[in-house]
């Protein structure tokens, strides 16, 4: 558990006060200042991803429909008693949260994009009964509402009316002759809850009524004529009746307060803490935050940090006068212990309280002022000596202050640790110091502890930069404007730049210079020391810019060519979508052509349809070469003794004479004569060898006026069937036989439903019994 007086060094407790700031409750305010680092992992991730939610929706344009709430919780205690009453204002309290509480259950209900917040508060309900009530009862100064109950509209009703027949009837008194001689004046008032008038006190007596005042001068009388006393009265009567009924709507609903206590105190509490969840997240738009990594580790990677206090004074500006700091400890390298140096103002100890400041909000589950791939160690304590802890009365100097401090943290660090020391080694004789602060981090670097420190001590320098596991970090410093630049450079020292600082703040030149005389031969040699290490830095900066450029146009190059490789597979795909959409609107055009064919084959005319679909066959090939993209065969490549393929054989043929419009070829043993148009570059495919048997069984086949089905399936039969119908309808059959079978008859129905509505078909029948019977349909073709 990190301690009190560490948040308060680091500043925590501002952070908390700035996220207060949006806070729509008092308990809202105490809640967040009472926030703390968090020890597990898991918590710190869920409450990263329910803050994550609550922005989410505000970018979507949804934000969460907060507003202003009274803190109820003291008020729930006193309705617990039984026969506890609350009064109106009391009640008035409840429903700005439960109301808080419907909306918010209404705008979770329907939402699939925040689980982590459904699962947080998508219970919650309002209370919408206790709400409705408290609506209706309870008006905005904490009065009773007419509408609280039919009685007491009515009772109230009854008093309204009352009312104005007593106003009318001492209006009318006062302007009887016989009473205004009497009156002090003509004014009608009210005197312990009862209506009267001003009679002179000298003349009480001439006005029937009861004295129910008198003035301070003692000259005025305040009467209440006898005549509206009734009224009067039994306007008493229904004031106290109103006041009965009051009382028992406050019971009724203080009862089912009383009877749902618990769960308004939980449902409240997750108001409170959805409260402080959108208070963070407003907070993280306002410093443009970012959810960082929380290492298991030990690393640190700080990119783009800012300190938030410091961000937040620059919002109006941007943040643009916030330099960003850049940090990595044991990332990626085995270092633990990092040792910055640098001017006097320069920004050391700004950059370790950002570092500490930054690990503190990323542990309490608040995004961070710094890019999304930054890390942060989940340490278990963190350690710090930093200010001057001078104390009178402990009798504490300011060096005796620093090493009580530092011994603690010396007890206190393991690997589980982040310890951040400022100032290491002064207060004290610089090289007893600079001794005494080696030790320190030479130890603390033992115990594997992640250590950030300040110095101006060069001792401590060296020491550093001789040491594994240690790192030298420098603020950087402009030469020529004498100012600081605020960026950390790690891996080289930085120098203190005391003199041209204490010039810049006014010390007298003569001053300076004298100064200057006494640095002496040790300090040339260590400046001329980090003028070495800035000089290898500066040539590593170059190369790597070199290098980085190279790299840049290597990513170029990779585009350029990603987007060749896009850009050629687009125009592949709308090629072949286009040939796929000629290919069809072919075979469309071909279907409904051979329509038209058979349909002249049909009244008789084969011979012109067997033509017309010979050069249509001709037609789709020539297009579906066109659309393949196949090179056609010139006539000058075809010479006696070439090879070539054939189309209407299917094979490859040699060619034995070239004539005119004709040519002459040999496939096997057949020759005959093509045209060029059925020829094509040759395939490799041979002639097919066919016996004898073969070629009867397809003499016959072309021939025949019957087809047998026995032993086949319906859909091999039908799909022998219709070339069947359209064979014998081109060679101009009357009438033909199929052969199904009796079985079970499916094959036959199928057959006939076939045949049933087909163009070629005139009609149908089963055979007779020389035909075949009932397992043979005989077909008649138009």
């Amino acid at each position: 558990m990190i301690n009190s007086d560490t948040l308060r060094k680091i500043e925590f407790n501002k952070i908390l006060e700035m996220i207060a700031g949006y806070a729509q409750s008092e308990a809202t305010r105490e809640a967040v200042q009472a926030i703390v680092p968090l020890d597990r992992r898991e918590e710190i991730i869920l409450r990263f991803g329910q803050v994550e939610e609550i922005r989410s929706l505000a970018r979507l344009g949804v934000p969460l429909r907060l507003a202003p709430f009274t803190d109820i919780l003291p008020v729930l205690e006193l309705v617990r008693p039984a026969d506890s009453l609350l009064n109106p204002i009391d009640l008035e309290a409840f429903i700005a949260p439960f109301q808080i509480l419907a909306t918010l259950s209404r705008q979770f209900g329907y939402r699939q994009d925040i689980p982590l917040l459904v699962q947080l508060a998508g219970h919650v309900t309002g209370f919408p009964d206790i709400l409705e009530a408290l609506v209706r009862t309870i008006d905005r100064d904490g009065g009773m509402l007419d509408t609280a109950s039919r009685l007491l509209y009515e009772i109230r009703e009854r008093k309204r009316s009352l009312t104005a027949r007593i106003r009318r009837r001492l209006e009318e008194i006062v302007r009887e002759r016989s009473v205004a001689i009497f009156l002090q004046d003509d004014f009608i008032t009210q005197r312990s809850g009862r209506w009267v008038i001003p009679v002179r006190m000298d003349s009480k007596g001439m006005v029937p009524g009861v004295v129910h005042d008198v003035s301070n001068t003692g000259e005025t009388a305040f009467m209440e004529p006898i005549e509206i006393i009734g009224m009067a009265n039994e306007l008493e009567n229904l004031a106290a009746e109103e006041k009965a009924e009051q009382i028992r709507i406050l019971r009724e609903i203080c009862s089912w307060l009383r009877e749902d206590a618990a769960g308004i105190e939980e449902e409240f509490r997750l108001l409170v803490r959805i409260d402080l969840l959108n208070c963070i997240a407003a907070c993280a738009d306002q410093l443009g935050a970012e959810v960082p990594t929380i290492d298991d580790g030990a690393a640190i990677r700080l990119v783009g940090a800012r300190h938030p206090l410091l961000l937040n004074m620059h919002t109006g500006r941007g943040g643009g006068d916030v330099v960003p700091l850049d940090l990595r400890l044991h990332d990626e390298e085995p270092s633990r212990v990092m040792v910055i140096t640098g001017p006097n103002t320069g920004g050391k100890t700004i950059a370790i309280k950002t570092v500490g400041l930054l690990t503190l909000m990323a542990l309490a589950g608040i995004p961070v002022p710094a890019a999304s791939t930054s890390i942060f160690p989940q340490v278990h304590d963190l350690l710090v000596d930093i200010g001057d802890e001078q104390a009178i009365e402990s009798s504490l100097s300011t060096f005796s202050s620093h090493v009580s401090r530092i011994a603690a943290i010396l007890r206190q660090a393991d690997s589980r640790t982040l310890i951040l020391l400022d100032e290491l080694g002064t207060g004290t004789e610089p090289l007893q110091g600079a001794a005494l602060a080696c030790a320190v981090i030479r130890e603390l670097l033992e115990k594997g502890a992640l250590v950030l420190a300040t110095t101006h001590l060069t001792e401590i320098v060296g020491f550093v930069h001789r040491t594994d596991g240690m790192l030298n970090a420098a603020m950087e410093f402009d030469r020529q404007s004498l100012l600081p630049l605020y960026r950390l450079k790690v891996g080289e020292p930085g120098e203190s730049h005391t003199l041209e600082t204490a010039r810049r703040y006014g010390l007298p030149d003569h001053v300076i210079d004298f100064a200057q005389g006494l640095v002496g031969r040790v300090g040339s040699e260590f400046q001329g020391l980090l003028a070495e290490l800035k000089e290898q830095r500066q040539a590593y900066e170059a190369r790597l810019v070199e290098l980085s450029a190279r790299e840049a146009v290597l990513a170029e190059q990779e585009r350029k060519q990603r987007q060749r490789q896009a850009e050629e597979e687009e125009r592949r795909r709308d090629a072949m979508a286009k040939a796929w959409q000629d290919a069809k609107e072919l075979v469309q055009s071909a279907r409904r052509e051979l329509n038209r064919i058979l349909d002249e084959a049909r009244h008789e005319k084969r011979d012109a349809a067997r033509e017309q679909l010979r050069a249509k066959e001709l037609e789709v090939e020539g297009a579906l070469r066109q659309l393949s993209g196949e090179r056609p065969l010139e006539l000058t490549e075809i010479v006696p003794g070439s090879r070539v393929l054939v189309r209407s054989l299917g094979c490859d043929a040699t060619v034995l004479k070239v004539g005119q419009g004709r040519l002459r070829v040999q496939a096997g043993r057949l020759e005959l004569d093509v045209t060029k148009d059925d020829l094509a570059r040759p395939s490799g495919k041979a002639v097919a060898p066919r016996n004898r048997e073969q070629r009867r069984s397809e003499g016959d086949e072309e021939a025949a006026r019957e087809l047998n089905l026995i032993g086949k399936r319906v859909d091999a039969a039908l799909a022998l069937l219709e070339p069947f119908l359209n064979h014998s309808s081109l060679a101009g059959y009357g009438e033909v036989r199929i052969i199904h079978g009796v079985g079970t008859g499916t094959l036959r129905r199928a057959v006939h439903e076939h045949l049933d509505g087909h163009p070629l078909v005139s009609a149908f029948r089963l055979g007779e019994r020389f035909e075949g019977g009932n397992g043979a349909t005989v077909v008649s073709l138009r």
